[in-house]
């Protein structure tokens, strides 16, 4: 019985002694594969999460330079529209100055006439030589002083022209049918205006006579 009790008690003991060598190596092999599937799953979540990571930096960065390419077109933009008003600008500043100096020589190749007689043929004459119209100072001064004796403002209410409702006005005698058909343009259309009567009046001479210088009478 001792025996036999020490062999069932041996017994009993190796199964005592080996339920728990048994139990721990399932316990070590049934975790190996835990952690191992926690491994992987570690590692693919970490790829994951980095393409994610890398993902959303590619869209920041898409984004921020389509905004910095939009951006450098608005200012392209803006610089070109600022450019064109500026050349517009500049253009139509170069065309008035070009006007005002036009308009400047055109004074100044316009000498400046004293207001009396003197002043009134000369002008007359330069106006005269622009249209082309014949004449010259003293043929004009000459029928002047025979017509109206030098008074712009002389009238003839006697003669035959006077009787038919149309005097003679001016310097130079002139009626107003003769006036207003010979009236060179540029001057006042007005009888009495010295220099216009002037003009008017030599430019029916040259059509009738071929110039004042050729009239010493009536005509």
């Amino acid at each position: 019985m001792s025996i036999a009790g020490v062999a069932t008690l041996g017994a009993t003991a190796l199964v005592f002694s080996l339920v728990p060598a048994d139990t721990e190596k399932a316990v070590t092999v049934a975790a190996d594969p835990v952690s191992w599937t926690q491994v992987v799953e570690s590692v693919h979540t970490k790829t994951v999460q980095d393409s994610l990571s890398q993902q959303h930096l590619a869209v920041e960065k898409a984004a921020k330079d389509a905004a910095k390419a939009k951006a450098e077109a608005a200012a392209k933009a803006a610089a070109k529209e600022k450019a064109a008003k500026a050349a517009k600008a500049a253009a139509k500043v170069k065309k008035e100055r070009e006007a005002k100096a036009a308009a400047s020589r055109a004074a100044a190749r316009k000498p400046v006439f004293a207001n009396n007689l003197d002043g009134w043929i000369k002008e007359a004459l330069f106006i005269m030589k622009k249209e082309g119209i014949p004449g010259t100072y003293s043929g004009i001064h000459r029928n002047i002083m025979r017509e109206s004796s030098g008074n712009p403002r002389a009238i003839n209410n006697w003669d035959i022209n006077a009787q038919n409702g149309i005097p003679s006005k001016g310097l130079l005698q002139v009626i107003y049918p003769t006036f207003a058909a010979y009236h060179v343009k540029g001057t006042k259309f007005d009888q009495y205006d010295p220099v216009a009567n002037i003009v008017a009046a030599c430019n029916y001479a040259a059509d009738r006579y071929g110039s004042m210088d050729n009239v010493n009478s009536a005509y």
